[in-house]
């Protein structure tokens, strides 16, 4: 389990019922694309402090509620209110720190085995971030940069391999 500042959930904002479970306003990133982690970190005071889940119902529209291993009281998650919580990363960390800038040059290959381009831009727009990659006909496509859609990246050769959503290069 590895603290990954980049990912923000969303943030508490207040106890819900009486077993401990809070409310959590989530990011528009992830209203539609929810999917139940088994741990993440809460900011508290500045610092990430982990919280297993021991339970988790998704509500609709932009709301959640989370109920974490041995906090079973309203009196033991009202402290958290404010929090920001923040996803956990299953990647070990490398021996540097490798921002999304530092992609920009690289070739994008489709999972075909087919040359898409060369980026030339990252951008992160509401928690997401959107690689702009040049073509080898003068054409800019924009691709949703997430990790469910990568298959390979190699830093020596600055090559990434990604899963590319069926249609994407036709609405470009």
């Amino acid at each position: 389990m590895t603290y990954h500042s980049g990912i923000l959930l969303g943030r508490i904002v207040k106890a819900h019922g009486f077993d401990g479970t809070v409310t959590v306003k989530l990011e528009r990133a992830f209203i539609e694309n929810y999917s139940q982690p088994e741990s993440v970190f809460l900011e508290i005071e500045g610092k990430p402090v982990p919280f297993f889940i021991s339970r988790s119902v998704f509500s609709g529209s932009d709301t959640l509620h989370l109920g974490f291993s041995g906090y079973d009281s309203v009196d033991k998650v009202a402290e958290f209110a404010g929090c920001r919580i923040f996803l956990t990363s299953e990647a070990e960390e490398n021996e540097d720190d490798f921002l999304a800038e530092d992609m920009i040059g690289y070739i994008l290959i489709s999972g075909e085995e087919e040359l898409v381009g060369r980026i030339r831009e990252m951008t992160e727009n509401s928690g997401q971030i959107i690689m702009t990659v040049s073509t080898d006909n003068g054409k800019e496509i924009l691709v949703p940069f997430h990790e469910d859609l990568l298959i390979s990246f190699d830093r020596k050769k600055k090559k990434i391999v990604m899963d590319l959503p069926e249609g994407l290069m036709d609405i470009n």
